[in-house]
């Protein structure tokens, strides 16, 4: 239950009934009365702002709306009270029974507590989406593991997900990579090749497939010209960057579902056909643009240029879908890409970018609208840096790039569930400093091993149990049915909250696309819990385990194990492994 979407609809119940006895008028809009967690907890359970809302529309006083909804309220079984605070907020107390029907509604659901029903609501999200050029690195990781923990808690919300990685293939950039690789080819061929040309991909990871290409072609691609091996060479170079990519990134842990090809598309029509989309809606025209800002007139040359009306669908300026060749901008490309999503039966679309990429977001999000006619959405997670730290210094550790940290030389270094839980635990658009030597200390600035140490004390505790009280069912099904009523402590009462919480921070971060909120969250479960522990040792029948008091132990055991469920299916959405032992 998303007890805090229950009371709303409560309240829109009690609201119903005032209408009905004639002390508020017919006809008012209820679509902005929430109800939520008061701002401090010792105000009360929950909180609505429905007298504050609803006060201009009926013609009434705030305070004389709350009145009136008070005494509605009041007649709800789990209500103990209800008060009006200030002009007209409205706190209500919540019966201890309540949370205790909660923690076992918790310990029956197990990890699916909080799952959400959006079963026929179909989100696509895009994330990745790295040109085949190389290894992946420490960028790459952010923005792999946000999007991916992104997908993983809109399917916990209940949204039907589909991971996608657009393969860039079809850009001067392969055109590089495969001359990149022709030059390893002869140095596989026993050719000194002296400094890398600048221009082209330094790095020794292409040194593998230039050797295969040797012992395929030995030297028949040697001397030849470019155009009889760079079609060739393009496609396996490509090919061999995407087994690497894809390498890396199960190193990490993280699965497409799709991979698209920006070249598949272009030779498929599909470029062709959106602009035709757009031509015939008159959204396509020939014209000459403003200098860009800050460009002198000797800087900037005026010629006509095949331009989309995107300012017609909220951009800045219009843009160019061709270039003076007359081949097609990336633009055009990324176009038919969405269109080809949009057709593929997903009006809601998420790209997960790097930050360097935030003066495109307008002319897509345009794009996106004229494609669809506005059918279809568009949210664009932009991921800042990623700050390599170690002793509080920036480091560099790159061991093939050359001029890079790779994701692979950071998963070997802390481990791929270190490094998912610290990316997302801040904000995807803020800076991230990865401090190597911090997120390997056992303590409470570092928030992996914070959570982890309570889900793991959870599991002791509850191994504990098991060796006193070999003939308890201490399953999270057997808990259930405890003597769950038993907890009347403040601080049990105030985790149970916190566990209770879980199901509306799923659903309140899956609608803003902000997995971080997790994070958050799961600091504040383990914060609650240790603090509990740290309780017990302080005071003996705070204990969780009393041998003279079996009953309220099964109780505790009970809270235990919903602390545990829930912070393992926090860390599911993650993709971090839950541990039950801390070596």
């Amino acid at each position: 239950m998303n007890l805090f979407k229950y009371f709303k609809d409560e309240i829109a119940a009690s609201l119903a009934r005032l209408v009905e006895a004639g002390t508020l008028p017919a006809g008012l809009d209820t679509s902005k009365v929430t109800a939520e967690p008061p701002r401090e907890e010792s105000h009360g359970d929950v909180a609505t702002n429905a007298a504050m809302v609803l006060s201009k529309a009926a013609g009434q006083k705030p305070r004389d709306i709350a009145d009136a909804l008070v005494e509605e309220l009041r007649k709800h079984p789990a209500v103990t009270a209800v008060e009006v605070a200030g002009p007209g907020f409205i706190n209500i107390r919540l019966d201890e029974s309540f949370w205790a029907a909660r923690l076992a509604e918790i310990l029956v659901a197990g990890t699916a507590y909080g799952d959400g029903e959006h079963k026929d609501h179909k989100v696509n999200v895009e994330y990745v989406s790295a040109n085949p050029t190389g290894p992946m690195h420490i960028g790459h990781a952010r923005g792999a593991v946000t999007g991916d923990a992104l997908a993983s808690l809109l399917a916990k919300a209940g949204f039907d997900v589909t991971r996608e990685y657009y393969i860039n293939d079809a850009g001067a950039q392969v055109d590089v990579l495969a001359r990149s690789v022709h030059l390893r080819y002869r140095e596989a061929l026993g050719e000194d090749i002296g400094e890398i040309p600048e221009g082209l991909y330094p790095g020794d990871y292409l040194k593998p497939a230039g050797e295969a290409l040797a012992r395929e072609h030995g030297a028949k691609f040697k001397d030849a010209a470019e155009g009889e091996w760079l079609p060739d060479f393009r496609q396996y170079s490509v090919d061999a960057m995407m087994v690497m990519i894809r390498e890396d990134l199960e190193a990490l842990g993280v699965k497409h579902d799709v991979f698209t090809s920006e070249r598949g598309l272009v030779e498929a029509g599909k470029v062709d056909a959106a602009l035709k989309f757009l031509e015939d809606r008159d959204q396509v025209y020939t014209g000459v643009l403003e200098p860009p800002k800050g460009k002198t007139p000797d800087d900037w040359e005026p010629r006509p240029q095949v331009l989309f009306r995107a300012t017609g669908f909220g951009d800045d300026v219009d843009r160019p879908l061709k270039k003076s060749d007359g081949s097609y901008t990336y633009f055009a490309s990324d176009i038919a890409y969405h269109q080809d999503k949009f057709l593929r039966g997903y009006p809601d679309m998420i790209d997960v970018w790097g930050a360097d990429h935030g003066g495109y977001v307008k002319r897509m999000q345009a794009a996106v609208k004229a494609i669809s006619e506005g059918g279809g959405a568009l949210d664009v997670k932009l991921c800042q840096m990623v700050n390599l730290m170690k002793g509080g210094q920036p480091f560099k550790m790159s061991k093939r790039a050359g001029t890079f940290v790779t994701l692979r030389d950071l998963v070997e270094a802390v481990g791929k569930n270190v490094v998912r839980f610290i990316m997302l635990t801040r904000k995807n658009d803020a800076q991230l400093d990865f401090d190597l030597d911090k997120v390997l200390e056992q303590s409470r600035d570092n928030p992996v091993f914070y959570v982890q140490y309570a889900h793991a004390r959870c599991h002791s505790v509850l191994r504990h149990a098991a060796e006193m009280w070999p003939e308890v069912d201490i399953t999270a099904a057997g808990l259930a049915n405890g003597p769950l009523a038993r907890l009347t402590d403040p601080a049990e009462l105030s985790l149970i909250k916190i566990l209770a919480g879980w199901p509306r921070l799923v659903e309140s971060a899956a609608e803003a696309h902000e997995p971080h909120r997790v994070a958050f969250y799961l600091n504040d479960v383990a914060a609650g819990f240790h603090g509990l522990w740290n309780k017990g040792k302080d005071e003996a029948r705070l204990r969780f385990l009393l041998e003279d008091d079996r009953e309220l132990s099964v109780a505790r055991l009970g809270l235990i194990r919903a602390v545990a469920l829930v912070i393992a299916s926090g860390l599911f959405i993650f993709g971090v492994e839950p541990v039950e032992e801390m070596r």
